[in-house]
């Protein structure tokens, strides 16, 4: 099952009444379509990304790493940027693909989870609230009829569809117009399964909405301390960062003795008290003998991520007379990024000698 994700963020949100366009509006020093697709990026399910933009917004979006996101521009209307998203998946072997609205930064992993499972045996799921507010019709401020709202449910985005039907629905009704995509399968009588959505997963319209969004997504903040140091011995590898440096003299340790990812991982579990190191990863087993510090680092980042933390950023010194750390400071950074899973803007590496003392 081939799994695609459409991120829509060509709307102009006039709504929030805000000089900055909403997908590129940031909170805890990253936008909302930053936050969007760290929703999706560990599922290794979804094999390729396309975000959806306007063309308005070129500036804005070019200050953003996408990674490896296609880019392209959307239509005037939600519909239209949808279509002109699935008719550039056409020739990508897409068989499922999963759309959401860079308005609703937050999806949670378990709704996502469910969507991608279920759609192995199904053409269209969806996340659903109930209704739990009274329920009118009104015309002109004025209530005229109440509705009954046991059956009536709130749709939200991400929405999972077999790419074909999708596509073809899509291109049957472009002059129509539908508030989202499932819509296109209600109206023609197909199946639709519905999953438990999330009232965190909030499409932010207006500033209050912000305001909620920001009453939860602002975390706590826990520091945590790293220092680690080895011996440098003949006839042993010399890592550093993760990265391979040309040497006579490596790293002694347990482990390939990499000092800067033992420092990092260090300051994770303190962070997140979680322990340290050595409890994590005893010297006395053999299983970790020659191992590499970056399988040490992905373990301790896939505890880390599971309770439910993530990193602000990372300020590295590396203290040594010798390689010149400016050499290998991108690479490092490169490498780190991706262990950690954070942004690479968000990684300060400082190289410092010890002026010949030792």
């Amino acid at each position: 099952m081939s799994i695609f994700l459409i991120i829509l963020a060509a709307g102009e949100g006039k709504r929030l009444k805000s000089r900055i366009p909403k997908p590129f509006f940031s909170i805890n020093q990253k936008t909302l379509l930053e936050h969007t697709l760290e929703s999706f990026k560990n599922f290794t399910e979804i094999k390729k990304t396309i975000v959806v933009y306007n063309k308005k917004h070129k500036n804005y979006l070019n200050k953003i790493s996408l990674d490896h996101a296609f880019k392209i521009i959307g239509g005037k209307t939600r519909q239209e940027s949808t279509y002109l998203a699935l008719k550039k998946l056409k020739k990508m072997g897409c068989s499922k693909v999963i759309i959401h609205d860079a308005a609703r930064p937050n999806p949670s992993n378990k709704i996502i989870k469910k969507i991608i499972y279920l759609l192995k045996k199904n053409h269209a799921v969806v996340p659903v609230l109930k209704v739990t507010d009274a329920t009118k019709r009104v015309n002109k401020n004025e209530i005229f009829k109440n509705i009954k709202r046991n059956t009536l449910r709130l749709s939200q985005t991400p929405q999972g569809f077999t790419y074909k039907k999708i596509y073809e629905k899509h291109l049957k009704n472009r002059k129509n117009s539908f508030d989202d995509d499932v819509s296109l399968f209600t109206n023609d009588n197909e199946k639709v399964i519905t999953i438990i959505g999330s009232k965190k997963n909030l499409k932010i319209t207006d500033k209050e909405d912000l305001d909620i969004y920001k009453s939860f997504k602002n975390k706590k903040n826990y520091m945590g301390i790293g220092f680690d140091i080895h011996k440098l011995v003949p006839n042993r590898k010399f890592f550093l960062g993760g990265i391979k440096i040309r040497s006579n003299l490596g790293t002694l340790g347990h482990s390939d003795g990499d000092p800067v990812l033992h420092a990092i991982i260090d300051s994770i579990l303190g962070a997140s008290k979680m322990g340290d190191i050595g409890e994590m990863f005893s010297d006395k087993k053999k299983e970790f003998k020659n191992i590499r510090s970056s399988m040490l680092l992905k373990k301790v980042m896939d505890k880390f991520i599971s309770k439910g933390y993530e990193i602000n950023n990372l300020d590295i010194n590396i203290i040594c007379q010798t390689p010149k750390i400016k050499k290998y400071k991108k690479n490092m950074i490169k490498n780190i990024s991706n262990l950690c899973r954070i942004s690479p803007n968000k990684i300060n590496i400082k190289g410092k000698t010890t002026e010949k003392l030792g």
